[in-house]
C-alpha cells in the first residue's frame, strides 16, 4: 500500500522570521488523515530568516533530530551543548525526562533551511542526551547511507527509537533498491529535487509512505536529496 503526500497539501505557518511546511498535525494545523506514520510523529521543513530563531524553550519523551539542507543551525541546551550543524550533518536530541534547547540562525544575510523531526521513544523518561555526526556527499551519493538507527550501526547515530533513516542523493542515472520488511512502514521524504520512488514521481516537499510492501526502488533522480525512514508499523 502506497500513501503519497504531496508538498502543497501539507500545513503551513509563515510567522515572518519562520517559514514552515508540516508534513503532519503540528501546533495549529491539523489534518486528521496524517497525524504521524508509524512511530514518525513530525517532519517541519523550516526556513529561518537570519538573525532570528526558536528562543529557548523544552521537550520532553520525544526523540528529535534536526537535519540541514543550507545555511547554519546553531544549537544551545539545557545539558551543556553548544554547537553548530552545517548540511551533511544530522543531530539527534533525546529530550526523555526533559530538556530545554534554543535554534538560531545568526548569519546575518542567509537563511537556514532545515528538517526538523520528531519521532516517538522507545520508552518514557529516557536521560536526556545529544549526539552530532557528519555524512559527506560521496557518503549519499547514488545510494541510501544510513545515519541513524536503534544500534547506532555502521557508524550511524544512536536513535532511542524502533526506527532508522537513511539519506541518498540521486542524480541521472543513479539508482537503488533497498528489501523492505512487509511488517514495518516505510516513509520516504523528499527534501531537494526530483526523484521516482516505486513508480510515483515525487518533487521536492513530497513525500511516499510504504505499508506491506516488500521493495523500495529509487530512481530517475533530478538533484534529488531525500530521507527515508524505517518505522514501526
Amino acid at each position: 500500500m502506497l500513501t503519497l503526500r504531496r508538498a502543497n497539501d501539507r500545513g503551513h505557518a509563515d510567522h515572518g522570521w519562520l517559514n514552515s511546511f508540516h508534513t503532519f498535525s503540528f501546533a495549529d494545523f491539523h489534518d486528521p488523515r496524517f497525524m504521524g506514520f508509524g512511530n514518525l510523529r513530525v517532519i517541519n521543513e523550516d526556513r529561518i530568516a537570519p538573525g532570528t530563531g526558536f528562543g529557548t524553550h523544552g521537550h520532553r519523551d520525544m526523540e528529535i533530530v534536526s537535519y540541514v539542507l543550507e545555511g547554519a543551525l546553531a544549537h544551545r541546551d539545557s545539558m551543556g551543548q553548544a554547537t553548530t550543524i552545517v548540511p551533511g550533518e544530522i543531530q539527534r536530541m533525546t529530550a526523555g525526562t526533559g530538556v530545554r534547547h534554543s535554534e538560531f540562525n545568526h548569519a546575518p544575510a542567509a537563511t537556514t533551511h532545515f528538517l526538523q523531526i520528531w519521532l516517538l521513544p522507545s520508552a518514557a523518561n529516557l536521560p536526556p542526551g545529544y549526539e552530532q555526526k557528519a555524512f559527506s556527499d560521496s557518503d549519499k551519493r547514488g545510494r541510501l547511507c544510513l545515519v541513524a538507527a536503534a544500534d547506532g550501526r555502521d557508524g550511524a547515530i544512536t536513535l532511542h527509537a524502533d526506527a532508522s533513516i537513511r539519506a541518498g542523493l540521486f542524480d541521472g542515472a543513479e539508482a537503488a533498491e533497498l528489501a523492505l520488511d512487509p511488517a514495518r512502514k516505510t516513509w520516504v521524504h523528499v527534501a531537494r529535487g526530483a526523484v521516482e520512488v516505486n513508480g510515483q514521481a515525487l518533487v521536492a516537499g513530497d513525500a511516499l509512505g510504504l505499508a506491506g510492501e516488500p521493495w523500495l526502488r529509487i530512481g530517475r533522480g533530478q538533484a534529488a536529496e531525500l530521507l527515508v525512514f524505517d518505522l514501526t508499523a
